[in-house]
Formats: structure tokens, sequence, C-alpha cells
């Protein structure tokens, strides 16, 4: 998209999936990797800078069938950038979870 940066995580190993973010050019933004026991099979974190602060954006997609493993990356993901200034959207297929325990 013309005047949009992409910041896309795709799919392994299975057709579709994935997760993409476009932010404004005009926008200071960029990439972040998080801890390896938090990196998220389909999810995309960033920083957007704006004066003297940061905001982390994360978008995840948590698959309705998950594993356990993936469960607890996504998990482990929330909690290390909830420390942070941040917006954390995405499909999360999770009806009973206590988010207010995070």
């Amino acid at each position: 998209m013309t005047g949009y940066v992409m910041f896309r995580k795709d799919r392994l190993g299975r057709r579709g999936g994935g997760v993409i973010s476009y932010i404004k050019e005009s926008i200071q933004a960029y990439e972040i990797k998080l801890e390896k026991e938090s990196e998220c099979e389909e999810a995309v974190w960033c920083n957007i800078v704006t004066g003297n602060s940061t905001l982390t954006v994360g978008l995840v997609y948590r698959s309705p069938n998950i594993s356990i493993e993936e469960n607890e990356k996504i998990h482990n993901a929330i909690k290390e950038v909830s420390k942070r200034n941040c917006i954390i959207m995405g499909d999360f297929n999770h009806g009973h979870k206590q988010w207010t325990s995070l």
C-alpha cells in the first residue's frame, strides 16, 4: 500500500494465514523480536516512536486448535510486552481467558 510500511509474519508450513500490519510512512516504526520463549508463530511486534516515548504494537493470531507450546509462547509474549506502553490486537479465539490475570 502506497504511503505505508508493511510488517508481516507469514504462517510457516501451511497455506494461508499469517499476520500483517501497515503503519503510515510518516510514523517512525520498526519491527522488534521478543525473547525466544515468547516468539509466536503468528504474531508481529513493532515499536512506534513518538517524541520521547515508545509504544509497542502487537498483532497476534491464535488458532483455535493451537498447540500447548504455542499457546504458552503467546501468553509469554503478552506478559513480556505488557510491561511496556503497548497495544495488543488480534484474533485470539480464546473464549474463557482471564485477561486480567496477565
